[in-house]
This record gives structure tokens, sequence and C-alpha cells, in this order.
């Protein structure tokens, strides 16, 4: 070992290693919270994991996916009854009325215009990486339809996995290109 690595890092190889490993995870993290901050959403969570900070492309999508999954239940099991419970207060009842109001007018358009295949709807709307759409804003519109939970969470995860894939390669095609 060389004195100025003894300077830096006074531990042992292990130690480095370990200490790689953690920065690993928190940058992990980080791509997580990012992901759940819904900043850029899952337009920009996956290349931030993968090209900003080099975390292998496996992880990347594993936790991005996860950090987008994790709020679905509590989406679509409790953002509509807020919506209900605020309809009728003084100050914000007129915007939830509105919101319940707007979401069942296109709810309803959407099930005439899709029919039985509604859920494949939910799933292009989560999978196209377009700013509005994807998985928080699918549940809270299945929630408001009445769609059953278990299966729109089996349409929406591979819609967030299809967005992720999307956002993934397409900045590497457009880097190729240019």
């Amino acid at each position: 070992r060389s004195n100025l690595l003894n300077l830096i890092w006074p531990g042992s190889m292990a130690d480095i290693t370990d200490f790689f490993i953690v920065v690993k995870m928190g940058l992990a993290g980080f791509s997580m919270s990012y992901f759940l901050t819904q900043r850029f959403g899952k337009e920009g969570a996956v290349p931030v994991a993968l090209y900003t900070f080099d975390l292998p492309i496996v992880q990347s999508y594993i936790v991005c996916i996860i950090g987008n999954m994790l709020p679905v239940p509590l989406i679509f099991f409790f953002a509509r009854k807020v919506l209900e419970w605020g309809k009728d207060k003084p100050v914000i009842g007129g915007f939830f009325t509105f919101c319940l109001e707007r979401g069942h007018m296109g709810g309803e358009k959407l099930k005439a215009k899709t029919g039985d295949k509604l859920y494949l709807a939910l799933f292009l709307f989560v999978g196209i990486p377009i700013p509005g759409t994807g998985a928080w804003t699918g549940t809270l519109a299945a929630s408001i339809l009445d769609m059953d939970f278990k299966k729109s969470v089996s349409v929406i995860m591979p819609g967030v996995v299809l967005a992720g894939i999307i956002t993934g390669t397409l900045p590497a095609v457009i880097k190729d290109i240019s």
C-alpha cells in the first residue's frame, strides 16, 4: 500500500471496498428518493441512476421501480377517500369536487372507448413516459374508476417497467446518434 493511500484511508483494502459499496447503496437510495419525489418521475430517475451515478443497470431499474411502486397502495386506497371527504369542505370543496367530477367524466369516456380493454389502456397510460402519466396518476384513475386493485397493480407494474426501459434506453440511443 502506498503512503498516499494510508493518508487518505488509514483502513484496510476491505474497508475501502465496504466504503464504495456503501456509497453505491447511498446513490441507489438517492435514485429511489428521486423517483419518489416525482421531480422528474420515471422520465428522469432511471437515466439519473444509470448515467449520472453509474449504477449497474439491474440495480437501477429495481430501485427505481420499487421507488415508484411504494406509494401505489396508499394512493389507491386513500386518495379517493380524501377527495370524497373534502368535497363538502368550505375552502377545498370546490377543487375536490372538480377533481372527482372530471375523474368520473373522463373515466366514463375512457370506458366507453376501450370497452373491455380498460386495463390495457391503463398499462399504456403508465408505460408511455409522458409527463402527467405514470403509476401514480394511473393508480388514482383506477381508484376513481373503481377498478380492481390487484388487476390494476398487475398492469401498472409492467407499465412502470416499460417506461423504465424506454427512459433508460432512449438517452443511450440519442447519445449514439449524435
